[in-house]
């Protein structure tokens, strides 16, 4: 008997991501009197759903490794349209940082081009590991090119987002729990992978012995 996948998988999923975003932007826009403030707390919002993404993308495998189980099996399965997901979210979170910059002149001349240069660039691997999530794209690869491009592109990722938490912990402590969070996320992925290389070494390890009493 094959068991039925959630209603909400795969590109359904992905659809939900979509509207639970745009209606959050949208809510947050609309709960301030001030149209800029509105704007700057969606920029926020946006950021904060993420990050929340990014984190599940990021630890999916390891919590798949250190924790397998139903949810950890689901959450791994899912990884694609949740990075999608994150993708959509970032994409949100870029067009609301610039329609802040329209209706705040002074934002854009107050940041360095040294500033912009780590989101930037965090943008550019987040848009190529986008676009090689579909299939058709991804098919014109090899498989060690795809995986070390969305390898560092995750990596990429978590030191843009730990960069951008730890610089204003200063300004708001605040920023210490993402931050923190980041780091314990770092360490799963760190132990996962660890893991899973002990998995290896034992199975090739079993294989030579049964090669040898063979």
């Amino acid at each position: 008997m094959i068991a039925s996948r959630p209603t909400f998988s795969g590109w359904p999923l992905l659809g939900l991501i979509a509207v639970a975003v745009l209606a959050m932007t949208g809510l947050t826009i609309a709960a301030q009197a001030d149209l800029v403030e509105g704007v700057h707390s969606a920029v926020r919002a946006t950021a904060r759903s993420s990050f929340a993404l990014f984190l599940l993308v990021f630890t999916a495998s390891a919590f798949a490794v250190l924790l397998p189980g139903p949810a950890s099996a689901a959450l791994l399965r899912e990884r694609r349209y949740l990075g999608l997901g994150f993708a959509f979210s970032h994409l949100v979170h870029a067009i609301v940082i610039y329609a802040y910059g329209r209706l705040a002149p002074e934002f854009w001349p107050s940041r360095t081009g040294l500033a912009n240069v780590p989101g930037t660039l965090g943008y550019l691997f987040l848009m190529a590991m986008t676009i090689t999530s579909f299939k058709p794209v991804a098919r014109r690869m090899s498989a060690t090119a795809w995986k070390r491009l969305h390898t560092a592109g995750m990596w990429v990722l978590a030191a843009v987002f730990a960069l951008s938490y730890f610089k204003r912990i200063a300004m708001s402590p605040a920023y210490a729990l993402p931050f923190a969070l980041l780091a314990a996320a770092v360490a799963i992925r760190v132990l996962g992978k660890l893991a899973q290389a002990g998995k290896r070494r034992r199975r090739a390890a079993a294989q030579t012995a049964a090669l040898r009493s063979s």
